[in-house]
């Protein structure tokens, strides 16, 4: 079995993780000195959201040099560090790719600006002429997934294409150059000892010949977001196997991962299971975000039909769980409740297959409230301020003390990243390091008896002791079993019939009930001469 297939990443965003030089900036020095968080969590690699040079429209997605490090976050020895470092801590390291776009600034799309109509500079982007009788139209109805049209028409009358931000102009993948130029980035980061790559908007690079009009309901329905003619191509899969090649074979430095253990993660916003197990097929994508699981809401039937058909899908790569990312709205508030995200927390952390955690979900903390004057999300502008955007689970972590900045940075609180929320003092990492029923001490209690109870196959159903229908869930992936009480009332779990002793609970209970919202793990091993548990681990 690969390590992958059942490992836990942690997702590090490294502007508001922790930083190291008092500019109130998180940077890669502060992540190198905390890293052992994460490693003391549990977790067996860390994913780090972009690190590279950029103008910051899309919060380090809008890259003006893919092999480069952003002067705020440190320089390449920094990184190099920091990969020794994870590497020294028994963590894999994954990083971003981003090939759908650049930022505007990029030195391609400066000289595209300047070369004008027809040249093998603009042939890099998705350079068209407008409709209408002088242009003046937007070359077909595509929509920006950030609001707006899709296109942006330049000073001599041509118009570029941007699924995002206009700041991000996508590439024309169909071109030799952009393809040539991916592969060497690969290879750039493969050689400083990278592990893998988690792909950014990997079912977008490629659109539909001839540019066709999309029509309506475009970014409404997800469930249609694969009829979207800039959305899941056929072309993606050959230049997957390409890049699935290249890590395979590609040769290793010392300490990083051997040819035929580095892994790709698609971000694909693909719906339907059938076709987004076309990324992950044996010789493609290793894995595929499961975002039918994180956007699922806090109801039996449809968790269990998400889980479900996620396994039964077909493919190659092991099946990832995930509750929360930089784009999403933390657990806690997306729920409806602490209870409810620390016993989601259990059942995701059961399941056979990977699980992805985002920084802070292991404090249980909310979205967090961001005044309208310091929001950076172009999703704010973009909406006509409408829509508030991803800033509130983008806060920089509170680490200790008990007001901000919380020991994220030695600045003063108005100069960080982003502003954090009064009352966070209990959320601190300080602060549940002292506490045996914090969401930190569950987090780590769940990872200790997941890796001393792997799955026997990741890639494997559970086999389930609810059945359809029932107001809870309740199933047994190899020696752990989970019991997860969605209902409005308690639960005799004990009248389920499930072997094994309770080593784990997400909330208080009297022995033989399971509260609402709560979920409870069971171990089917004989009980050790010592138990194994730390006294925080004990069914309350």
């Amino acid at each position: 079995m690969s390590w992958w297939q059942d490992a836990v990443c942690y997702e590090l965003y490294p502007r508001t993780f922790a930083d190291s030089d008092g500019d109130g900036i998180g940077d890669l020095a502060g992540a190198t000195a905390r890293l052992g968080h994460i490693a003391g969590l549990g977790a067996d690699a860390v994913w780090i959201t972009p690190f590279y040079p950029s103008p910051l429209a899309d919060g380090g997605y809008d890259i003006s040099d893919h092999t480069g490090v952003a002067a705020d976050l440190g320089t390449g020895a920094d990184f190099d560090r920091l990969t020794a470092r994870a590497h020294a801590l028994g963590l894999k390291l994954i990083v971003d790719l981003v090939p759908n776009h650049t930022s505007d600034r990029h030195p391609w799309f400066r000289r595209a600006l300047t070369a004008g109509p027809g040249s093998p500079e603009r042939a890099r982007y998705l350079f068209r002429p407008g409709r209408g009788p002088h242009g003046e139209l937007p070359p077909n109805d595509w929509q920006s997934a950030f609001g707006g049209p899709a296109w942006t028409r330049v000073a001599d009358g041509e118009w570029y294409c941007h699924l995002h931000a206009p700041e991000q102009p996508d590439l024309n993948w169909r071109d030799a150059d952009v393809r040539s130029a991916f592969a060497d980035i690969l290879r750039h980061w493969l050689d400083r000892g990278v592990d893998g790559f988690r792909v950014d908007v990997a079912h977008a690079l490629f659109k539909a010949e001839g540019l066709p009009d999309a029509g309506p309901g475009q970014h409404t329905d997800r469930l249609r977001n694969h009829l979207m003619p800039y959305y899941d191509q056929e072309e993606l899969h050959p230049l997957y196997r390409e890049w699935r090649t290249l890590l395979d074979t590609h040769p290793t430095p010392p300490g990083a991962a051997p040819p035929g253990q580095r892994v790709m993660v698609a971000e694909s916003a693909v719906f339907d299971p059938a076709r987004l197990s076309r990324y992950t097929r044996p010789d493609e994508m290793h894995q595929a975000f499961n975002f039918a699981f994180l956007e699922a809401a806090w109801d039996p039937a449809e968790l269990r039909q998400v889980i479900d058909a996620s396994l039964s899908a077909p493919g190659g790569g092991s099946v990832t769980w995930l509750l929360s990312s930089h784009d999403a709205v933390r657990p806690v508030t997306r729920l409806g409740s602490p209870a409810r995200a620390r016993a989601a927390a259990l059942l995701m952390l059961a399941l056979p297959g990977s699980a992805y955690l985002y920084q802070g979900e292991e404090l249980g903390l909310p979205q967090a409230g961001i005044p309208e004057d310091r929001i950076r999300d172009p999703l704010w502008e973009r909406s006509g301020h409408i829509e508030r955007g991803r800033d509130g689970s983008r806060v920089p972590l509170p680490w200790s003390g008990d007001r901000a900045p919380y020991g994220f940075t030695s600045a003063g609180p108005d100069v960080t990243w982003l502003p954090q929320p009064d009352g966070w003092a209990r959320h601190t990492v300080a602060a549940q390091e002292q506490d045996p029923h914090s969401a930190l001490a569950l987090y780590r209690a769940a990872l200790r008896l997941r890796r001393a109870h792997p799955a026997p196959d990741p890639a494997a159903p559970p086999h389930w002791y609810s059945a359809p229908g029932d107001p809870f869930l309740a199933f047994r992936r190899g020696e752990l079993a989970c019991v997860v009480n969605l209902s409005g009332r308690p639960l005799r779990w004990a009248a389920l019939g499930i072997p094994g002793r309770p080593v784990l609970s997400s909330g208080p209970g009297d022995g033989g009930a399971l509260p609402p919202d709560t979920a409870l793990w069971l171990l089917d091993t004989p009980s050790p001469q010592h138990d194994e548990r730390d006294p925080h681990d004990r069914p309350r």
